[in-house]
């Protein structure tokens, strides 16, 4: 279409912003291309038309933007669950090991952690003795 049967400047760039934004969310979104003629004899209801679809389109791009961002919580919280179920038996093999290492082993262990190590897992069998629970 044309610009030339405009005769303001305003209606041309109300159309050319018109093709722009219909056609950029159009290909964003893979639907068709929508398109609103312009004449002069209605050109403020033209714009009020071409508001409604700019926000129709401006809806259905957020609309699209909120379900990928749904897909995308839903897959880390999947990630998350595995990696608690992943901590969790890592967790009881730990302390099945900790059950049947020999008092030397367990030394020789802890004699290779970096101090800061050795303080919490010193603290932490302490807890556990504590609790009643096997170290």
């Amino acid at each position: 279409m044309s610009t030339e049967m405009y005769k303001s400047p305003m209606e041309v760039a109300v159309y050319q912003l018109h093709n722009f934004s219909i056609s950029f969310f159009s290909s964003l979104l893979g639907g068709d291309v929508v398109s609103v003629k312009l004449d002069n004899s209605a050109s403020g209801a033209s714009v009020v038309a071409i508001d409604n679809k700019i926000e129709q389109a401006m809806d259905l791009v957020k609309n699209h933007l909120m379900y990928a961002v749904r897909e995308e919580v839903e897959i880390l919280k999947e990630q998350i669950k595995e990696l608690v179920e992943k901590n969790s038996q890592l967790e009881r093999e730990n302390c099945l090991l900790k059950t049947l290492a020999s008092p030397e082993q367990m030394q020789k262990f802890q004699s290779r952690l970096p101090v800061e190590e050795q303080t919490s897992s010193v603290t932490h069998s302490s807890q556990e003795r504590t609790d009643g629970s096997a170290v």
